[in-house]
């Protein structure tokens, strides 16, 4: 009987135990999953944030690439153009040209020069002071009779028929032909600039055997000048157009002997591009 009751009392022990031992089994198995599935879930994160930085990087690699591509394109654009200036905010200029600007313009008219108001008016100047001197000099007679203005890059020099031309006829007086040699130096330096001609005449009616009327004179006296710039000073004949005007643009009022005078003219109309105008500086 004895024994009964103690191995009755072993039994009950070892089932007690053993009860305990899988009851801590089974929690331990429920937060092991648990932390196995939040270490999934972490991993996951991960991945998504590794490749969300990846991308990142990529990007930021490219922009690096950029900003050092455009500051090599910078720094070229700067050694080609020698810093570039703006003039009227859209025209550009180098500092180079700006240096000449101003050596120019100190010899200029100080009353032109006062009337100057843009960076526009004092590079107009500047390059009329500069083809003035280079067209025309102190030993060429009637320089005076030469006028030069510029509008919009567009150099027009007016010269007038006292220079170039006897009264109804339209053949060039040989005293003209220092101030063509030197036009056809300007005209032959840039192979891209054009040349218009036009001819201009009084209200006088004229009427010869070969000229009909003034449109015929302004025409003639046009063609004649640009033939003897082909011709005896090798400019090219693509290059130059020829006009004639008659009286209808006059200068001045035709009410008298020397208005009509000035109405009388030759102007000679260059259009270059942009680098050869400042190359006029």
């Amino acid at each position: 009987m004895k024994n009964t009751l103690i191995l009755t009392g072993i039994l009950s022990a070892t089932l007690m135990v053993s009860c305990v031992s899988k009851k801590k089994y089974t929690t331990l198995e429920s937060n092991l999953f648990q932390t196995q599935s939040q270490l999934a879930f972490t991993n996951q994160e991960k991945a998504k944030l590794e490749e969300k930085m990846s991308i990142i990087e990529a990007r930021v690699a490219d922009y690096n690439a950029r900003i050092n591509s455009l500051k090599d394109t910078n720094d070229q654009l700067t050694l080609q153009n020698d810093g570039m200036l703006t003039l009227e905010g859209v025209t550009l200029m180098s500092k180079n040209n700006k240096e000449k600007l101003k050596a120019t313009l100190a010899k200029v008219d100080p009353s032109k020069l006062a009337n100057a108001k843009t960076m526009e008016d004092s590079v107009n100047l500047a390059v009329e002071y500069n083809l003035t001197q280079n067209i025309t000099d102190s030993t060429m007679e009637n320089s005076d009779d030469i006028k030069i203005t510029i509008e919009n890059t567009v150099v027009m020099i007016s010269v007038s028929d006292k220079l170039l031309f006897n009264t109804g006829s339209y053949k060039i007086n040989s005293k003209a032909n220092p101030l063509l040699a030197k036009l056809a130096e300007v005209i032959n330096s840039e192979p891209s600039l054009e040349v218009m001609i036009e001819g201009h005449t009084d209200p006088r009616t004229i009427s010869t055997g070969v000229v009909q009327d003034n449109w015929d004179l302004s025409v003639k006296r046009a063609t004649s000048i640009i033939r003897k710039l082909q011709n005896d000073y090798n400019v090219a004949p693509e290059k130059m157009i020829a006009a004639g005007r008659a009286s209808y643009m006059p200068l001045v009022e035709n009410d008298s002997p020397e208005n009509m005078a000035i109405n009388r003219r030759t102007r000679i109309v260059l259009i270059p591009d942009l680098d050869m105008f400042f190359a006029m500086l």
